[in-house]
């Protein structure tokens, strides 16, 4: 049956020789994985364009529950990027946020709540000028919420690493700018330098870690560290 349904591109891999296998978190059955024909063949080297990391898209899609790979109808983009792809700053951030969704993003149900939180957060992050360079961090907090572990304050992300053992210094001062994280807006100008975002950066993954099973290491880590500074 076919359906209508916005969705956020998470990764592809390729499959056989011009195909790829997509993955995109969509609006109506959550994450899902579909083939694409031809993408890679020099006929359909301008629709792959579609499928990069975090594109937004408009779909209609073949959907059967009981099929664990999927068809796309028709796609085509539902938010053309303006400076998402080309400012080294935010591409440097999607990428980590990308491989952050990629090991957490789960669900195979509807969720409005988190598709519209995820969908906004990428348009805001590509419509701003200025103030951006702590969305990571504020996006990863406000993430956890959907996820189930959200803290309400330092304290409690103090509390449980020290129930867990985890050995990653959490002085005051970096607690107040946690708790000021924690209650603010992608709008909300947090002047830091890059030893602290990072530092914050390095608590709030420790922090996921503890929750999301087999998160692991973020390869882009080190390129976002780099080009934040």
């Amino acid at each position: 049956m076919l359906h209508k349904t916005r969705g956020i591109v998470i990764s592809y891999i390729r499959y056989r020789e011009t195909s790829i296998i997509v993955k995109i978190y969509t609006e109506k059955f959550g994450i899902q994985s579909f083939i694409e024909n031809g993408v890679r063949s020099s006929k359909g080297k301008n629709k792959i364009a579609l499928f990069q990391p975090l594109t937004l898209l408009d779909m209609v899609v073949y959907h059967d529950e009981k099929k664990d790979l999927h068809r796309i109808s028709e796609a085509k983009s539902g938010f053309p990027f303006r400076s998402l792809p080309y400012d080294i700053h935010k591409s440097s951030i999607a990428m980590f946020l990308d491989e952050v969704l990629n090991k957490t993003l789960q669900e195979h149900t509807e969720n409005d709540a988190l598709f519209d939180f995820l969908y906004h957060s990428l348009i805001f992050l590509d419509e701003t000028d200025e103030h951006f360079e702590n969305f990571h961090l504020i996006f990863l907090l406000k993430y956890a919420f959907f996820l189930g572990f959200s803290p309400e304050n330092a304290q409690e992300i103090v509390s449980q690493f020290r129930e867990l053992n985890v050995l990653i210094p959490f002085e005051n001062d970096y607690q107040k700018l946690m708790n000021q994280l924690i209650m603010a807006d992608y709008q909300t100008p947090l002047f830091m330098n890059r030893a602290v975002r990072n530092h914050l950066l390095e608590i709030i993954i420790a922090f996921y870690k503890i929750h999301v099973e087999e998160f692991g290491e973020i390869k882009s880590l080190q390129v976002l560290r780099e080009v934040l500074s």
